[in-house]
């Protein structure tokens, strides 16, 4: 078959933008497939729209999901024929919430909640004669945030710092530009300390940032048009924040899921001439129809991107735009519907 061209236009916003959720890169192990010494750079926002309504009742929350940005770093260097290495820092995980003040008698008027995170990833590929490869590295994670519940409760806990791994394998056969990849990531758990107001007792609880598996793929098609998608499933399942001074406060827990959810994600790449090539990707994930938590009520998701790339000598700059319509979700007194999210994107890779 003759060579196809490998379109591997990455939209710099990603399928896993979540609108007031907690879950903000899908952790891609792509660097590992750049040919040479390579590094990147990418920058997004994202502007969400979520509120809701108290069940049966005219009480609005008004927005509570505030804007935010999330920054990424990779670099990726061959060592030998068969070998490549790369460091990644992003910010996988995150939230910011902040129901208007305004919002009163909403119950949750003036509440603000931040979770925040930076992880360092390092990661090895090697590379087998018959097309396959190895994936392995170590990921360290550092989590903290804070919450103020106005009048009830507040939590201000400091970044914690542990270590999780990825492993996985990948297939190539470049004269057809495809690429298959599938990798592990652990889980990762985080312990923090609760002092309840006006009570000198510490109390830690743990938050654990459940395990996911990713398959990413991509094919040429035709001459100068490739396939591309991916789909992971996170363990959400496993998630939940209960600190000792919330629960005493409300009986309940700050932030949990009841369900795993896959994501999906499905696009197409077109180089247009030498410089330019476009891409359209669409995005899913089921609801799970459950009661969710008041500080990331959404539930499921679809969603369309749509990108640029401009290659010049040995630098590609890539642009996107994604729209998310956010799935309706309920909480313990509250109903969400009609939400959506906008995220922007540029990433400037430079090969050496």
């Amino acid at each position: 078959m003759k060579k196809q061209v490998a379109v591997a236009l990455s939209i710099a916003v990603t399928g896993a933008v979540q609108a007031g959720g907690i879950e903000r890169t899908s952790q891609s192990v792509g660097i590992l497939f750049e040919v040479g010494r390579y590094a990147e750079f990418s920058i997004g926002s994202v502007s969400p729209k979520v509120s809701g309504v108290v069940t049966g009742s005219s009480l609005a929350s008004g927005n509570m999901a505030a804007d935010y940005t999330s920054l990424s770093l990779g670099y990726k260097q061959p060592i030998g024929k068969n070998l490549d290495i790369a460091l990644i820092i992003d910010e996988p995980v995150g939230a910011n919430v902040s129901y208007p003040a305004s919002a009163t008698p909403y119950p949750l008027a003036g509440a603000t909640a931040t979770l925040d995170s930076t992880a360092y990833t390092g990661l090895m590929r090697y590379k087998f004669p018959n097309k396959m490869s190895l994936i392995g590295g170590f990921r360290l994670q550092s989590l903290g945030g804070k919450v103020d519940l106005p009048g009830p409760y507040k939590l201000r806990v400091a970044q914690d710092k542990q270590l999780g791994y990825v492993a996985g394998v990948a297939y190539e056969k470049p004269e057809i530009a495809l690429r298959a990849s599938l990798t592990y990531n652990s889980e990762i758990k985080h312990t923090f300390n609760d002092v309840k107001e006006n009570d000198n007792v510490s109390v830690p609880f743990s938050t654990t940032i459940p395990k996911s598996v990713n398959l990413e793929f991509q094919s040429g098609v035709a001459k100068d048009t490739l396939v591309f998608g991916s789909v992971r499933w996170v363990e959400w399942s496993k998630f939940d924040i209960t600190p000792y001074g919330y629960f005493t406060s409300q009986n309940d827990s700050l932030a949990d899921s009841k369900n795993d959810k896959t994501t999906y994600n499905l696009g197409v790449g077109r180089r247009l001439n030498d410089k330019w090539s476009a891409a359209v990707s669409l995005g899913y994930e089921a609801s799970s129809g459950v009661v969710v938590g008041n500080l990331s009520p959404t539930d499921g998701s679809k969603s369309i991107g749509l990108g640029v790339s401009y290659k010049m000598k040995k630098t590609k700059v890539t642009a996107g735009v994604r729209y998310v319509k956010v799935g309706d979700a309920k909480t313990s007194f509250a109903t969400f519907k009609d939400n959506s999210a906008v995220g922007f994107g540029i990433k400037v890779g430079h090969t050496f």
